[in-house]
């Protein structure tokens, strides 16, 4: 592993002759010596994602395994602040994205989180994803062992690899440490789950062909038991059978779940022991320490000084989001109540396994942090935790190694730089991708939706309360780029015709997540125009208090509830005809004027 418990140094990711290759191949592209098909597959790879506005990009940052110095922190506000709308966003794949950038400002961004040691490599396009790991790894209580090592050394082997970037389709892989699974290994591509074996020898059971989208399947177990000495070999023989029998054409089915369809599971299993086999033989790729022996993370040094409330409230405020679409709201609170910190400590705090010291979780409303927050975020990782923050498949971000006698003083300074929310495990921290804000195959705008269904849940604070561990998520197409298919509610944004005008819809799916049983899809009881869908929660919330089972979670009451139970609640929100539409029935969440079915073509599959 990179990251010394002497320095807490990690070695970058970047290369800057990446950046500068980009540069030439933008300017073969402005001079027409390539193609525009040609140009899409180069950026792509790069991490660079057209939108659905003309002349602006998105510009996708890999956090692998979630990690963030704070020097990184610091590139991210650099970036934000010169080349974005003043915030960046995060996403359930512990990435950081930027959105409206110029094409002729993408290299200048690519070059400033380079100096950082950021790459954008591999972030997009058919390749090897950001390989993302539990946040809690090296900390919690219940792990069998700390994967972050072993991820990280996955990343570092895959990241530039002959086969990352030439694949079928894209290519998820995730990392859990723990007894519970907190990254949601079963809609992965390929999952690692650490296990002991006899005398306490460290491995892995090993998922495969997991994925949501058009067609949801869980992860199957190709090894029980695989020796912690063989994950790069078995990733590598994985990823070679998927390179070999893919299929390349029909891009709407082409993801490693078709592929084990199509040849069978045992198939599939045996031709990757084969290559597994031959790997071995090599030699193969070697993890860079001793499997049964690898690096363990330390305490912190001594920490310098934080700044102040009043001073971290002024330049928060100075320096506001702008531009188009969805903009973070800045809730500055330089003297919260009592009150307020308490239910925050309910909510976002949690012991670590080293005596002393406590996990906290950033709230971050929709994933968003303006660059003064970010900026400030470094400072406190540093005043208070271990110099780092864990980016959370929420869009939240995770303190670690703060010293529990002064939680309350880094609950004060978070409050003053806008980040003070006590959401973090409830209903009203919503979760939702970017949506038609600015993504070429969304349908509607999820982030406007999921800013209402926050603010209405927190005006209610009753509704909430009463449905402890809900997870609401909300994708603006089937990708599901949110994970709405496995959350306790689910919102697909989805289109209802009324005569020759449109209305945009969420498709009501209900039941799913990921626990000790699996994992769960959520099932689709209704399709509720936009703006009825607070309406839809309150009912569905009401229903749970009336009808669940004591001592009944949520998520399994929703599991249970039949459709035609939800019909019987839902069906008058359901039903909406020319002459009972409102005018802003027309009108999307976040958007202005009268919505119009406008999809693109997308450049998930390019």
């Amino acid at each position: 592993m990179s990251l010394l418990p002497e320095t807490r140094e990690r070695t970058g990711f970047a290369d800057q002759a990446e950046v500068d290759d980009f540069v030439r191949t933008l300017a073969r592209f402005e001079r027409a010596e390539i193609t525009a098909d040609q140009w899409r597959a180069y950026r792509l790879v790069r991490g660079i994602y057209g939108q659905r506005q003309e002349g602006v990009q998105m510009v996708r940052c890999k956090i692998p395994q979630g990690i963030l110095p704070a020097d990184q922190l610091r590139a991210l506000a650099a970036v934000a602040r010169r080349y974005s709308r003043g915030f960046g966003h995060i996403t359930t794949r512990q990435n950081v994205q930027f959105h409206f950038v110029r094409q002729d400002d993408a290299p200048r961004a690519m070059r400033l989180l380079a100096e950082a040691g950021l790459t954008t490599r591999e972030a997009c396009g058919n390749s090897v994803r950001n390989i993302t790991a539990c946040v809690y790894a090296g900390v919690a209580a219940d792990e069998v062992f700390d994967i972050t090592p072993f991820a990280e050394a996955c990343t570092r082997h895959l990241l530039r690899h002959p086969l990352s970037a030439v694949l079928p389709r894209k290519f998820k892989i995730a990392w859990e440490g723990c007894l519970g699974d907190h990254v949601a290994l079963p809609i992965h591509d390929l999952g690692f789950w650490a296990r002991r074996g006899q005398g306490g020898v460290p491995g892995f059971q090993v998922l495969v062909g997991g994925g949501t989208s058009i067609l949801c399947r869980g992860a199957r177990e190709i090894e029980g038991f695989l020796p912690a000495e063989d994950v790069l070999r078995i990733a590598e023989a994985v990823l070679r059978v998927y390179h070999q029998r893919g299929d390349y054409r029909h891009k709407q089915r082409n993801r490693l779940k078709f592929l084990i369809e199509e040849m069978g599971f045992a198939s599939f299993a045996e031709e990757v022991r084969s290559v597994l086999g031959e790997l071995r033989a090599e030699g193969g790729a070697e993890l860079p320490f001793d499997a049964r022996r690898p690096p363990i993370e330390a305490a912190p040094p001594p920490r310098p000084a934080a700044p102040a409330a009043e001073a971290i409230a002024a330049r928060v405020r100075r320096e506001p989001p702008r531009g188009p679409g969805l903009l973070p709201i800045l809730e500055i609170d330089t003297q919260p109540s009592e009150a307020d910190l308490a239910r925050w400590l309910g909510n976002n705090l949690r012991p670590q396994k080293q005596t002393g010291f406590s996990l906290v979780t950033v709230t971050v409303v929709l994933g968003d942090l303006t660059a003064p927050q970010l900026e400030v975020l470094a400072e406190l990782a540093v005043a208070y935790g271990d110099g780092t923050v864990r980016v959370t498949p929420e869009q939240n971000l995770i303190l670690r190694f703060v010293p529990t006698a002064e939680v309350k003083s880094l609950y004060q300074r978070l409050s003053a730089a806008g980040l003070g929310r006590a959401d973090a495990g409830t209903a009203t921290d919503v979760v939702s991708c970017p949506g038609a804000e600015s993504c070429r195959l969304a349908v509607t705008q999820s982030r406007g939706l999921g800013r209402l269904l926050g603010d209405h849940l927190r005006s209610l604070p009753q509704l909430a309360t009463a449905v402890p561990g809900l997870d609401l998520k909300i994708s603006g197409c089937p990708n599901g780029c949110a994970r709405h298919h496995i959350a306790g509610l689910g919102f697909q944004g989805s289109v209802r015709r009324l005569g020759k005008r449109v209305v945009p819809q969420y498709f009501v799916m209900v039941g799913g997540g990921v626990d000790e049983g699996g994992v769960h899809f959520g099932r689709t009881i209704a399709k509720i125009p936009a703006r009825r869908v607070p309406e839809v929660v309150e009912r569905l919330i009401a229903l749970f208090q009336a009808e669940g089972r004591p001592g009944e979670a949520p998520a399994a009451f929703f599991r249970r509830l039949t459709p035609e139970r939800a019909r019987e609640v839902l069906s008058d929100l359901e039903r909406l005809g020319p002459e009972d539409a409102t005018a802003d029935d027309f009108v999307d969440l976040g958007a202005q004027g009268e919505f119009r079915l406008e999809i693109l073509d997308g450049e998930c599959s390019a």
